[in-house]
């Protein structure tokens, strides 16, 4: 397996990782410079060369994972005989720069309802790194057609489409979801806020609305849902940035697209 190929098996898997490229090489090595090992929790694929460098590598690569550290590492080997080392002794003569760059979890974001502001919100996570998926119960907003402003996108794009319980996405989204309910049913938006404070393994969860329709939301859900109080502010409403007060679809896409962003850079922290 190509290293590319590792690298696309361990986003799909939704799993961490390590790029391990040997950077210089300077006199004589196992592998020249731009070799590559995909390093994951159980398995790698590609090799640097073997011996005491690929195990070195590994080990500290492994380390990384464990720990979610997300800045790179530039290690540096001697090969020679008067090295004392971890794995063996490789005496090639040379001595070898091996960078490891993490390779974490993209985050997935999940928008319920692709109507005029989903779209423009979709517009813009779709230039992000991300795993999008876009949820809606109407056929016809989900054409390959409407959804092609999509087409270049960065984000890997998920179209679902559930035409009678759109909830029951929830349950299959990847763990860590952040959630943003705007769809243009408020007997959909009530359904999918009660089913994604039942669904433990997501991210942070958002709606779109007034504050009329959230005292009636949080009133229901305290009432029929019974959640208590606690729970239901988990849900943060209205979503955007409050000092961003244009009302035209564009203008709230950009403000929720930032205050999201801004929940990245604090889960980051």
């Amino acid at each position: 397996m190509t290293w590319i190929a590792a690298v696309a098996r361990l986003r799909a898997r939704r799993e961490s990782g390590v790029l391990v490229t040997v950077a210089a090489v300077r006199g004589h090595a196992p592998r020249d410079a731009g070799a590559k090992l995909v390093v994951g929790r159980t398995e790698t694929w590609g090799s640097i060369g073997g011996g005491n460098v690929e195990a070195v590598a590994i080990d500290r690569a492994r380390e990384m994972i464990a720990a979610s550290k997300p800045e790179p590492d530039l290690m540096e080997f001697a090969l020679n005989d008067k090295v004392t080392n971890q794995h063996g002794v490789q005496c090639c003569g040379g001595t070898v720069s091996v960078l490891l760059e993490p390779l974490p979890v993209v985050r997935a974001v999940a928008i319920f309802g692709v109507g005029h502001v989903g779209l423009e919100l979709a517009r813009i996570l779709a230039r992000q790194d991300l795993d999008l998926h876009l949820i809606d119960t109407r056929s016809d907003i989900l054409t390959e057609e409407r959804l092609d402003v999509l087409a270049d996108a960065v984000a890997h794009v998920h179209v679902h489409h559930t035409p009678l319980l759109p909830e029951e996405v929830l349950a299959e989204l990847p763990r860590g979801t952040h959630v943003l309910i705007m769809t243009h049913d408020h007997a959909e938006d009530a359904a999918l806020c009660d089913a994604a404070l039942r669904t433990t393994h997501l991210g942070s969860t958002g709606l779109i609305g007034s504050a009329a329709k959230w005292v009636r939301f949080a009133k229901r859900l305290a009432t029929e849902g019974g959640h208590d109080q606690a729970t239901i502010d988990r849900i943060k409403t209205p979503i955007g940035l409050a000092d961003i007060t244009g009302k035209d679809p564009a203008t709230i896409a950009v403000s929720v697209a930032a205050d999201l962003l801004r929940t990245f850079e604090i889960e980051g922290d």
